[in-house]
């Protein structure tokens, strides 16, 4: 099997070294590749997403990548977060799975990836007025839906969708559309939430939520909340996924520059993408649940400063990589 690694900018690359140890571990027989996105490859390439690293992600098995976006780039006309969205709508990775856990806290966030507001006409009249358009087709709501009742199958049975019909006209086609999909799923409950009530809930209550499904702007709001209640930034991974391709996995963490280069960042999020892309990408659930116990233990055991600890980045990474070989790591 064939992974791209993507280490972005900022604490991509640092995070990105760690995905690699903990890679190499559990698969030692894995194929690796390296390739530039973002910010790195606009210094040394021109470009946010070169040619190189597209033509090497569609032939894949799975794209791990780290963040996206540091620096000021406004010189080019393009943002490294160019080359993020470039390649999520050419993989049509649609449906980006958020799932958050800690306590009583056992939710997932399906959400909408390559359409909506991010991917809508936008532009300036001449007037000076300043425009971004959100727009759906039904048939990209449906496959993202249908994914969702899916998944809720396999967990508690619930799908809570998330929009705000009481204003737009994308919302209301969502719901109905929900609703459509709903008679499919007999053993699934549908329940809707307006995105503000949905925020406010996911405040009080994160527990009483199984699934949640959203479209792209909605779902990257509500899962920074979900991550803020499940433990922050720091621990929140994601798997976006196609339905016949590879899938993109990758922390949802930004770049950090504050703390970039100073081997202090989390990498937690990082490597419970690595398990992501174990279950999901490559069909090796026995491992990824391997990754997590193995997180798991090193991260109870000596956390880094960001929890409490003073474990590095390094270290840590060396210590779930250990703990997958049997062999005694410091974590110091």
């Amino acid at each position: 099997m064939n992974v791209v690694l993507l280490p972005g900018d900022g604490i991509g690359t640092e995070v990105m070294a760690q995905a690699r140890k903990v890679l190499e571990a559990v698969l030692p027989g894995l194929t690796l590749t390296e390739h530039r996105i973002g910010g790195e490859a606009m210094v040394h390439d021109g470009d946010p997403l070169p040619a190189a690293t597209l033509e090497a992600c569609r032939n894949s098995d799975g794209v791990l990548m780290g963040a996206v976006g540091a620096g000021d780039y406004a010189w080019s006309g393009r943002t490294p977060e160019d080359g993020m969205f470039t390649l999520r709508r050419t993989l049509d990775v649609y449906a980006n799975l958020r799932p958050f856990r800690s306590g009583e806290i056992d939710m997932l966030i399906v959400r909408e990836l390559v359409g909506g507001l991010y991917f809508g006409e936008r532009g300036t009249r001449p007037d000076g007025t300043v425009f971004d358009t959100l727009e759906y087709h039904p048939d990209q709501v449906e496959r993202l839906l249908r994914r969702a009742f899916a998944l809720a199958g396999t967990r508690r049975g619930r799908v809570t969708s998330v929009d705000k019909a009481n204003v737009l006209a994308t919302s209301r086609m969502w719901r109905e559309t929900a609703e459509r999909v709903a008679l499919d799923f007999p053993d699934v409950e549908l329940d809707h939430l307006l995105v503000d009530t949905a925020a406010m809930r996911l405040v009080q209550d994160p527990a009483g939520f199984d699934v949640i499904a959203t479209e792209n702007t909605f779902g990257d709001i509500l899962s920074d909340v979900a991550a803020a209640m499940a433990g922050g930034l720091g621990e929140a991974a994601s798997a976006s996924l196609t339905d016949d391709g590879p899938g993109l996995f990758e922390p949802v963490h930004g770049t950090a520059p504050d703390i970039a280069g100073r081997d202090i960042a989390n990498p937690t999020a990082m490597i419970r993408s690595v398990a992501m892309l174990l279950e999901h990408g490559l069909g090796q659930p026995d491992e990824a649940a391997r990754v997590e116990a193995a997180l798991e233990r090193v991260a109870a055991r000596t956390p880094t400063a960001d929890r409490g600890g003073s474990a590095t980045t390094s270290a840590f990474g060396d210590a779930v990589a250990g703990e997958l070989l049997g062999v005694g790591v410091s974590d110091a």
